[in-house]
């Protein structure tokens, strides 16, 4: 069974895993281009790539997916299913085309709710109690083609986007096992998705990190949670970018101001959150943060180095 793996992100890694050790014959694999990172701007591999290579896979990282060439190199490889985890590009009717057992979508959602590019964030956001795993086989549709089969787990209020996109990506490994050569044998019905239930989530955006104190702690928790570990849930203060890390939700006994800091008493076992932030409705309790330039720290070790901080107003976004 000759197989183009088609993924980006870190989410897609288990699954090439799984094909190369079920001796399945990964003919390529497709990624997106290098990008530059950090201060140097040097360009740095997919997670997707860096397994590829381990794995001595012929990597192709093209530009576009419409253009004749690579539509015409893709069809070299003579592929019998193509399978895709988080790519990064519409896969265009001329490419659905080539391999006999079609192209099969592994999307990080219970479609048709959340598809699009940040179904794990959006969940998260939602305030879900559940999420879960969707294979699907792709038409020229944004993640609408028939599924094949669901796999759901729950969210736990400790999951971040970084923590609950780990669970996902082997949730995925796993129903890809049980799935593909159900589906190579013609064994599997697909199911049309619900339109009237389709939700769709765009590309998150720095801009949309920056937390608004008018809103309930609850929501703010929540937009904490979902941006980590990127863009980050973010304030500033003296002029500097100050991210919340870890916070939780907590009644507020009495009227402050959104956006003002105020002391937290100790509590006796757990995590302390050694500061609040008054929103909208509720305290955030904050538990972690990282000022611009320096590393994650405790929210008690914050204040030791940051006494002047107790009373300061928050920008209210």
């Amino acid at each position: 069974m000759r197989v183009i793996f088609m993924g980006t992100p870190e989410f897609a890694v288990p699954c090439l895993d799984h094909l190369i050790l079920n001796e399945y014959q990964v003919v390529a694999v497709y990624t997106q281009p290098d990008k530059p990172m950090g201060r140097g701007r040097s360009l740095t591999y997919s997670p997707v790539k860096k397994a590829a290579i381990t794995w001595r896979l012929p990597v192709v990282q093209p530009v576009s997916l419409r253009r004749a060439e690579a539509v015409d190199q893709m069809t070299s490889f003579q592929p019998d299913i193509i399978v895709v985890a988080a790519f990064g590009q519409i896969v265009p009717q001329a490419v659905l085309e080539i391999p006999k057992y079609g192209c099969i979508n592994i999307h990080p959602s219970l479609l048709p709710r959340f598809r699009g590019a940040s179904p794990v964030a959006a969940a998260i956001l939602a305030g879900d109690d559940f999420t879960g795993v969707s294979i699907m086989v792709i038409d020229t549709g944004l993640d609408t083609g028939p599924v094949l089969t669901k796999a759901q787990i729950s969210i736990s209020a400790l999951d971040t986007t970084g923590s609950l996109t780990a669970k996902l990506s082997q949730v995925a490994a796993r129903v890809l096992q049980e799935v593909l050569p159900c589906w190579i044998r013609g064994e599997l019905a697909h199911q049309p998705q619900n339109e009237a239930e389709a939700t769709y989530c765009s590309p998150i955006t720095k801009e949309e990190g920056e937390i608004d104190w008018y809103l309930p702690a609850i929501d703010i928790w929540r937009q904490v949670r979902s941006f980590h570990p990127w863009p980050g849930g973010y304030t500033r203060w003296l002029g500097r970018q100050l991210k919340i890390i870890e916070a939780v939700p907590l009644p507020q006994e009495r009227k402050v101001d959104p956006g003002q800091v105020v002391a937290l008493a100790p509590v006796r076992g757990g995590e302390e959150a050694a500061f609040g932030i008054s929103t909208g409705d509720g305290m955030l309790g904050v538990l972690k943060v990282q000022i611009e330039g320096k590393r994650a720290i405790s929210s008690a070790e914050f204040l030791r180095g940051q006494r002047q901080f107790i009373g300061a107003i928050l920008p209210l976004n």
